[in-house]
């Protein structure tokens, strides 16, 4: 009992570290600083923030819940991390040039386009991490 204790607290531990990484390197990455645009209330940043944190958990739960070691697990919560950055950034890119900009003027629709991808990417990359 005491062992899968053990065990559950250290991918639990592990799987918030990658977590709290994904958010730090998501947000080094986007142009607006959604910390501050959710505290004043900017539902568009929420949104689309909320997209890209969910459309990160999913995978990095498929892959701690498939994964045959914790370092297995590492690594593929890092291959979710760079899945969700590249979701944004292809985003950015190849569909609406101006997100960061429709984000910090509150504009809801161009957020919820990118939640929508966001986790639909992510349901996508947690299939793919069902070996």
């Amino acid at each position: 009992m005491l062992e899968a204790l053990a065990s559950f607290a250290l991918y639990f531990a592990t799987a918030i570290v990658l977590l709290f990484v994904f958010q730090a390197v998501y947000m080094a990455v986007t142009p607006h600083r959604e910390t501050e645009l959710i505290k004043g209330g900017n539902v568009a940043a929420a949104t689309a923030y909320v997209g890209a944190l969910i459309g990160f958990v999913l995978p990095l739960a498929s892959a701690l819940a498939n994964s045959v070691s914790l370092v297995d697990f590492a690594i593929w919560g890092v291959v979710a991390g760079v899945v969700q950055v590249l979701t944004w950034v292809v985003v950015r890119t190849f569909f609406y040039k101006n997100i960061s900009e429709s984000i910090v003027a509150g504009t809801l629709a161009p957020a919820l386009k990118l939640a929508g991808v966001s986790v639909a990417v992510g349901i996508l990359n947690a299939a793919s991490m069902t070996y």
